[in-house]
């Protein structure tokens, strides 16, 4: 969405686990807590709302129902049997009439989203975790060791805590603070050795 439209203003969603850190099932968020959605969001900006009323539920409840089960009875009887055809079924049939019969006309013309021209958003949109390098100078992530290369910054990172990245591709990436230290694909083999900013 943000790729192809820009930054919305505010993003309003369901409590789940995945959206916020609630201590109490069906309790108040904990905001100084965030899950990888809400660290995304702070970073980029976007205002995250939590649905409280049983009316916010409901017409989730309600899109969620029609997308697990009219949508997947609507891939069946137009034979899609793979994911191109799938997404390509998506934006050129049901994502259309889909807005033809339930979107509503905005008050005000225009678009309510903020063009991002300079933004990596793969940097921003993926997995961020805290780690701490070993004594080894890797990194243990996913069962995997990330073994950081050589830099100028310094002879090792033991004991220093980095965070590692996992893409949507699989690959992963270890920062200290700005700066890169090392790119791994998805089976933690080192791709190219980074020259320290």
């Amino acid at each position: 969405m943000f790729g192809g439209h820009g930054l919305a203003l505010s993003l309003y969603t369901d409590r789940g686990s995945h959206y916020f850190h609630t201590p109490q099932a069906g309790g108040k968020i904990d905001r100084t807590k965030l899950t990888q959605v809400g660290r995304a969001l702070a970073h980029l900006g976007v205002e995250h709302i939590a649905a409280y009323s049983p009316q916010a539920r409901g017409r989730s409840e309600r899109v969620f129902q029609t997308l697990q089960d009219r949508l997947t009875k609507e891939l069946a009887l137009a034979g899609i049997a793979t994911i191109e055809e799938a997404n390509s079924f998506l934006r050129d049939v049901y994502i259309p009439a889909h807005n033809k019969r339930f979107a509503v006309k905005p008050e005000q013309e225009g678009s309510a989203f903020v063009a991002i021209p300079g933004v990596d958003l793969g940097e921003i949109l993926c997995i961020q975790e805290e780690r701490q390098v070993g004594n080894d100078n890797c990194v243990s992530f996913n069962r995997l060791k990330l073994q950081i290369p050589e830099s100028p910054l310094r002879p090792h990172f033991v004991k220093a805590t980095v965070k590692v990245r996992r893409y949507q591709d699989g690959a992963y990436a270890i920062f200290h603070g700005p700066r890169c230290l090392g790119r791994y694909d998805h089976n933690g083999i080192a791709l190219q050795t980074q020259k320290a900013a």
